[in-house]
């Protein structure tokens, strides 16, 4: 498969997870990261969930994904916050 082939079939609501140190910051700064790049709701799009000791936790932001090289920019510009640790 080449670099630019994808198994998705877009537009696709695409989820994509970032996983950081709890705090209001860190859910801020993953729903805006996203928002630079694609289209969702706040309200309806966007899901946490903390960690078994509370000390980190999980933002899930489902996006309307139009093409791969949107996809790839979303997940680079998560990658590339300080605040986020990872990124699947």
């Amino acid at each position: 498969m080449a670099d630019d082939e994808t198994l998705l079939e877009f537009p696709v609501a695409f989820p994509i997870k970032a996983m950081g140190r709890q705090s209001d910051a860190f859910r801020r700064c993953v729903v805006e990261t996203v928002a630079l790049h694609a289209e969702f709701h706040p309200q309806n799009d966007v899901r946490e969930q903390s960690s078994a000791k509370g000390n980190f936790v999980s933002v899930t932001v489902t996006f309307r994904a139009e093409n791969k090289a949107q996809v790839d920019s979303v997940y680079q510009a998560l990658h590339d916050h300080e605040l986020v640790l990872m990124v699947f």
